[in-house]
């Protein structure tokens, strides 16, 4: 691959709390503040968000704004594709909330439809809700079910609308025909706070999830091996980091902190080490909400570090200049 070009997304529409969408401004304030030349060293695309949507009512209870999250997963998945396919770059995408996640992996299926994708999931959420079964109804906790094609009916809650479900199907034929990827090929660190009903996908598709606990007794070196030889079976790797991974006491600036988490150093070592895999094809960064943030901006601070190491981890693992 050549460069890295720089993905922003401001879609929020996904979540609960509003400002996920400034987060890429965020991060950009604290570049300016540190004199850093970062968000000028490499190109960057806009994706067009539908964030004045915010305050319109939406018809669809259990899948808040899934009409207007599709419109910009089209958008992003396409976006995701011509930069890996057409232009040959390494996709760095910064979005708002984790519902566009769906579309990122949809543009890497769309780029490379006869490979295998693995995902890295870094996040205190496991994100594998569908309509069928959500507590809130919020998009930010069902992307990894829309790339699954899963809609867990086993565990009902909900009878979602007609057009809930038309949109709901038309998501999951994103990246095209069939599932964009296989819960065998999904790999979560650090997911900590489920629901039953993602508690017994889990369970039922032996989903493998690297805990805090179990990060802090192997070590990263020893992980991300692991991770290596359980994902060698795919031909390329996504991987998608939510700051909320981070522990509540500093993850202050994201819409759903969750105790027990990881200390900042430990998620830098965690990105460096799966980077480092050369099947690495996309990297993600979500949920920095600097309107929650009672600290000044400290929750972009950590982001923006770790973000760089993320970078410059690509850069070296994929030999660019």
């Amino acid at each position: 691959m050549e460069s890295v070009i720089l993905i922003e997304n401001k879609s929020e529409i996904g979540a609960a709390k509003w400002g996920a969408g400034m987060g890429v401004d965020a991060l950009k304030t604290v570049a300016k503040t540190l004199q850093d030349p970062f968000f000028f060293q490499y190109p960057s695309v806009k994706i067009q968000h539908e964030n004045d949507t915010i305050f319109e009512e939406t018809p669809y209870r259990y899948a808040r704004r899934i009409d207007k999250i599709l419109t910009v997963c089209e958008r992003l998945s396409d976006e995701v594709k011509k930069q890996l396919k057409e232009e040959n770059k390494f996709p760095v995408v910064i979005s708002g909330d984790h519902s566009p996640a769906a579309g990122t992996i949809a543009g890497i299926r769309k780029a490379f439809p006869d490979k295998r994708i693995g995902v890295i999931w870094i996040d205190a959420h496991a994100d594998i809700h569908t309509p069928y079964t959500t507590p809130s109804g919020n998009m930010h906790g069902m992307p990894l079910c829309v790339s699954l094609g899963i809609d867990h009916k086993e565990h009902q809650l909900h009878d979602p609308n007609k057009e809930t479900i038309a949109f709901w199907e038309k998501f999951k034929k994103l990246g095209g025909d069939g599932p964009d990827i296989s819960p065998r090929d999904l790999v979560y660190i650090g997911v900590r706070d489920t629901e039953p009903a993602e508690d017994e996908l889990m369970e039922i598709h032996h989903m493998k999830n690297y805990t805090v606990d179990n990060f802090r007794q192997l070590g990263v070196e020893k992980m991300g091996k692991e991770i290596e030889e359980y994902l060698s079976g795919c031909d390329i790797i996504y991987v998608s980091f939510d700051v909320d991974c981070l522990d509540s006491s500093i993850s202050v600036g994201t819409g759903t902190p969750v105790p027990g988490g990881f200390w900042a150093h430990e998620a830098e070592k965690i990105v460096k080490e799966v980077l480092k895999n050369p099947k690495v094809c996309c990297f993600e960064m979500v949920e920095i909400n600097p309107t929650l943030d009672n600290k000044g901006n400290k929750m972009a601070e950590m982001a923006f570090d770790i973000m760089k190491i993320a970078v410059h981890q690509i850069r070296r693992t994929k030999g660019m200049n």
